[in-house]
């Protein structure tokens, strides 16, 4: 893993500066003390990237837990009453993984994970364009359409167009500008500016900038605008800011079921997290799921005994690290130690950061998940895929990550119930002659109740004298449905005059009874082992 700290040094710094604020941001959206979202970004990195088989995967809070977070913890009488229902989260996320249900993230179809990364990609240059100018009503965070000051997505925006900061602006348009000379020209020049990373160096022009300014009445950014580290008096008082679960709660039914909800949303977020960074992965390496869960609930577990929020694999950190060069998962660790180091050490240098650059370092993220040239690649691969990864993208903009992925999902799957409509079968028309249709119709090796209509459609076309050949040589399974409508046909055939003969492996017979007697209704498994 050490091998290779020259590429995961400097990752582990970009993501730091893109953790910092979103671990803050995410912990006040959910109405926990703001601790508890630097916790949970620690232990994402130590502990979870330690334990994960994510090479590139970064954890930490996350956005899409916000509103489950700030209901339950109103619901469960307490912070404290809360956290124990994150502890016995990330126990059910262990005994999802020993259950080896991570298995699910795989059956997401390639459309809709693109659709995720880009939907993920225009909300964080959306979302950002409000703090880019100076405006920081809303958290940075909050991910989801209706946010937690009571605008949306667009109306903040135009909210933020009224109330400009010049000098949050000003550093900001500055720190852009940095990183686009960084990554498109001198990046290329030496290999110094390889080792020493743009977001760096944008921060740093921030804070100098700040520091020049804060006198200035006009140029000067307000600290409203900038990173908001809590910041302790003493030992006693560091300490004061971890919280530990009251397990006297832990028989009531309200904990139990705020547990499994963070679980069951934390894992989905995880795998479907999972699934997008290992597409984005240089190396296309492959992420054992199930050991995922294993790293996610112990790191759940831990978060919640100290008083942190609960974790996940989080895309907007992993991408930013796959971004910046890292290699293996040494840039996830080495950033959760950057994030405990700097709370300890140096809390007022980092509240001196303004939020308008690092949303500067969030624009270059965001724009290169949202590449326009996406969209034209996902149009030209058809309409069956263009439209589900069109409605993933659409429905995280204007609804949030979950609910747009179930849309996704969902037009995935009539996408599939159209292609088995189409695939059920195939027809030939092999001779027509002296005013007798020949047809032979060759059913696929696997036929369900999805294919009732394509199926029955084609058969109630059939003219009258038809001599009918069914071929299901190649048939491993047939649905019972479908043994109904051919059983059905059957006794219509010899109304319309319609002559069928089947051809089945156990031989040919001209114009069966029951077609049962002939058809395999369940998976041959030894003939797909001999194959």
């Amino acid at each position: 893993m050490f091998k290779t700290i020259k590429n995961d040094l400097p990752a582990s710094i970009v993501v730091f500066f893109v953790a910092l604020p979103l671990c803050l941001g995410i912990a006040l959206a959910s109405g926990a003390p703001l601790f508890s979202g630097l916790i949970a970004g620690i232990v994402g990195g130590i502990v979870v990237g330690s334990l994960s088989g994510s090479h590139i995967g970064v954890s930490g809070p996350a956005a899409g837990l916000a509103a489950i977070v700030l209901t339950a913890i109103g619901a469960l009488g307490g912070y404290q009453n809360f956290l124990m229902a994150v502890v016995l989260g990330g126990a059910i996320q262990i005994l999802f993984g020993i259950l080896k249900a991570g298995i699910i993230g795989y059956y997401f179809p390639s459309s809709v994970i693109k659709g995720m990364l880009t939907g993920i990609g225009i909300i964080i240059i959306l979302k950002q364009i409000p703090h880019f100018f100076g405006y920081d009503a809303d958290p940075e965070g909050d991910l989801a359409f209706m946010q937690v000051d009571g605008e949306n997505t667009f109306s903040e925006i135009f909210n933020a167009l009224k109330y400009i900061s010049p000098g949050a602006t000003a550093v900001a348009v500055l720190g852009l500008g940095i990183l686009v000379l960084w990554d498109k020209v001198l990046i290329k020049k030496a290999k110094f500016f390889q080792l020493v990373q743009g977001p760096l160096v944008a921060v740093i022009v921030g804070i100098l900038f700040y520091a020049i300014t804060k006198d200035n009445s006009y140029w000067g950014i307000s600290t409203d605008h900038l990173v908001k580290v809590p910041i302790p008096e003493d030992t006693a008082s560091f300490l004061a800011q971890f919280s530990f679960p009251n397990f006297s709660v832990i028989t009531q039914p309200e904990i139990w079921i705020t547990a499994f909800t963070i679980a069951l949303v934390a894992s989905l977020e995880t795998l479907l997290c999972v699934e997008a960074t290992d597409k984005l992965d240089p190396e296309r390496r492959v992420t054992p799921t199930n050991r995922e869960l294993l790293a996610q609930g112990t790191g759940n577990m831990i978060s919640g005994f100290i008083g942190g929020l609960p974790i996940t694999q989080v895309i907007v950190r992993s991408s930013a690290n796959i971004q910046s060069g890292a290699k293996s998962k040494l840039s996830a660790i080495i950033h959760g130690f950057f994030l405990l180091i700097s709370v300890i050490l140096i809390p007022r240098l980092l509240n001196m950061i303004p939020l308008s650059v690092l949303a500067a370092i969030l624009f270059i993220v965001g724009y290169k998940l949202a590449k326009p040239a996406l969209f034209f690649k996902m149009y030209d691969l058809g309409w069956k895929q263009f439209i589900p990864f069109t409605v993933t993208v659409l429905g995280i903009i204007f609804t949030d990550l979950l609910i747009g992925i179930g849309l996704g999902l969902g037009v995935g799957i009539v996408v599939i119930l159209i292609k088995s409509y189409q695939n059920s079968h195939f027809l030939h028309i092999q001779d027509k002659s002296n005013g007798f249709h020949k047809i032979k119709m060759t059913l696929a090796e696997e036929v369900t109740f999805f294919n009732k209509g394509a199926i029955l459609k084609e058969l109630e076309g059939l003219p009258k004298d038809t001599y009918l050949e069914l071929d299901v040589r190649n048939t491993r399974f047939l649905d019972y449905d479908i043994i109904e409508i051919l059983d059905d046909f059957s006794y219509k055939a010899l109304e319309r005059n319609i002559h069928i003969t089947l051809i089945a492996e156990k031989g040919t017979v001209e114009n069966p009874a029951r077609f049962m007697d002939y058809i395999n209704l369940r998976p041959n498994n030894n003939k797909r082992k001999t194959a």
